[in-house]
């Protein structure tokens, strides 16, 4: 979670309860280790008998995937207006070998870059600008020029997404619970905003205060749009028009009340998605129909932590084996075996984190290392994964960045 939007300028770190009971983007807690559990949801209806069904072919003979070489380049949001907070993204790059990061400076000129998304094609960065007055901002990559910000119409834009197709930018404004989407020209320069949904019911549970959007993603046959908002504890789902830009909404999913859900992410098989829910510290499975673009949430479950515990972020491995968790407070790693095709997780316990309140968590792009930003401890650290056995291993020291929110390894 994190909750209430912080104004232009404000020094308050971001994400906690504060003594009037409210939420605020920028400030937390902490706490210790977790039990097993395994919730599984009804499956999704299956498509009729035959369709799509491939054609027979001859198999090409297995190629190994190459081993990875060079450095390749890291990119570290943080908030410029927190104390402490940094100038700008910091650039970085790691050996995708043994996780080593190594800085490299910093990219000016993007203010609260909390978030940051890159386009398919790999030529330019975007980020989230999360001021009052929100923005998003785009980088082109080969010579990290700032191609613009364009508004987002809302206030502290938390999460930003590219479209598949490349064509579309969504962001999440977090203080007034909304989505916006801008347009991505060729250049990969963003233009005016062509549409600005906000989330005004179910009203919010017990101190969640209103709306927040908290991330705004595509499903992974790329036919829906689905926004998670904390304060509403629901996640909606729309189609986008690709010709136009424009979102309508189709359904929604909701949670039990006080849930706040923060974060979804999908098991490749595309018909399960995993929902982190931040306020009530829990996790749950959720049945997907790509059709419909329906989501059915199921029962919540343990994070594996204690005490005081915010979940953040959580991801699938590529082969659809594994899932980790972000637990702020606990500073761990949840360890989860996905299991009945995605219908099902069961934990497997948490690892130390290495850091204090890890915000956001991103595999490298072949799968092999996960990094953890750490916001309290402006630390990013960095996990070999074994993708067979779902197990973790920390690479060496952490990385030091002021105000780590976001690590974004290409």
């Amino acid at each position: 979670m994190e909750a209430g939007a912080a104004g232009r300028g404000s020094a308050r770190p971001r994400g906690g309860r504060e003594p009037g009971g409210g939420w605020t983007r920028r400030r937390f807690v902490g706490a210790v280790a977790g039990t097993a559990a395994v919730v599984a949801v009804p499956s999704p209806a299956a498509p009729p008998a035959g369709a799509g069904a491939p054609r027979s072919r001859p198999q090409a003979p297995a190629v190994p995937p190459r081993e990875p070489s060079g450095p390749r380049p890291l990119y570290v949001g943080t908030y410029t207006s927190a104390d402490g907070g940094g100038t700008g993204i910091g650039l970085a790059g790691y050996d995708p070998r043994t996780g080593r990061i190594t800085g490299s400076g910093t990219l000016l000129g993007v203010p609260d870059p909390s978030y940051l998304a890159v386009h398919p094609d790999g030529r330019t960065l975007y980020a989230v600008d999360e001021r009052q007055d929100g923005g998003v901002t785009a980088v082109r990559l080969a010579d990290r020029r700032v191609l613009g910000t364009r508004s987002t119409g809302g206030a502290a834009p938390c999460h930003l997404s590219v479209h598949p197709g490349g064509r579309w930018l969504l962001s999440a404004n977090y203080g007034s619970g909304s989505v916006a989407v801008h347009p991505v020209g060729a250049s990969g320069a963003l233009g005016e905003r062509t549409d600005l949904v906000t989330h005004t019911s179910p009203g919010p549970g017990p101190g969640q205060q209103g709306p927040h959007a908290h991330q705004v993603v595509t499903s992974p046959d790329g036919g829906h749009v689905l926004a998670v908002d904390l304060g509403t504890d629901t996640v909606y789902t729309y189609r986008l028009d690709q010709a136009k830009g424009t979102l309508t909404e189709v359904a929604r999913a909701h949670t039990r009340p006080g849930a706040g859900p923060r974060h979804l992410t999908f098991h490749p098989g595309g018909r399960y998605a995993y929902l982190a829910n931040e306020v009530d510290d829990t996790v749950a499975v959720c049945a997907y129909d790509p059709d419909s673009g329906r989501l059915s949430v199921g029962e919540p479950q343990p994070t594996g932590a204690s005490g005081t515990n915010y979940p953040a972020q959580i991801l699938v491995t590529a082969n659809g084996r594994f899932a980790f968790l972000a637990n702020r407070g606990h500073d761990s790693l949840a360890r989860y075996a996905v299991e009945a095709d995605g219908a099902r997780l069961r934990l497997l316990g948490t690892v130390p984190v290495g850091g204090e309140f890890p915000r956001q968590i991103a595999f490298s792009p072949d799968g092999r290392l996960l990094f953890a930003a750490n916001q309290r401890s402006g630390t990013v650290t960095v996990f070999h994964v074994d993708a067979d056995r779902g197990e973790l291993r920390p690479t060496g020291e952490p990385f030091a960045s002021p105000v780590a929110v976001c690590a974004l390894p290409l």
